[in-house]
Order: C-alpha cells, then structure tokens, then sequence
C-alpha cells in the first residue's frame, strides 16, 4: 500500500470517528473540502504543515496520526 492511501484511510477514520464532514474538518484546519477529499482519496501526499493542522483540529499530536499511518503500513 502506498504512504498516501494509507494516510488517506487513517484520516478518513479519525474524521468520522470525530464526527466531522469534510467541510467541517477543511474549516477547523484551515483547508479546503476538496484537498481534504484529495487526501482521503490517496491521491496527494500532505505537507508537514498540513498533517500539523488536521492533528490540531482533530485533537491529536502529528506522531499520533502517523503512527496510525505507520500501522497501516505493515
């Protein structure tokens, strides 16, 4: 599995599991519905910055969710 879809799954999880739209989650990190739906699609690797701000809207520290991400992988 490549590093992006599996990055893509573990967000998509986390912003169900915080029961937030893709909009919702866009607005609280300060990025558009459509690059949030690109990364849940696999489809782009995020920035350093971005997984910064999607780990403060949804309440979690950057090596958590990549942790999460890490896990996928294996």
């Amino acid at each position: 599995m490549e590093p992006a879809v599996a990055f893509g799954m573990v967000l998509r999880r986390l912003r169900q599991e915080a029961s937030l739209t893709q909009e919702e989650l866009g607005f609280e990190a300060d990025l558009r519905r459509t690059y949030v739906s690109v990364l849940e699609l696999g489809q782009q690797q995020p920035s350093l910055t971005t997984i910064l701000k999607l780990s403060k809207a949804l309440n979690l520290t950057a090596s958590e969710i990549m942790a999460m991400v890490e896990a996928e992988l294996c």
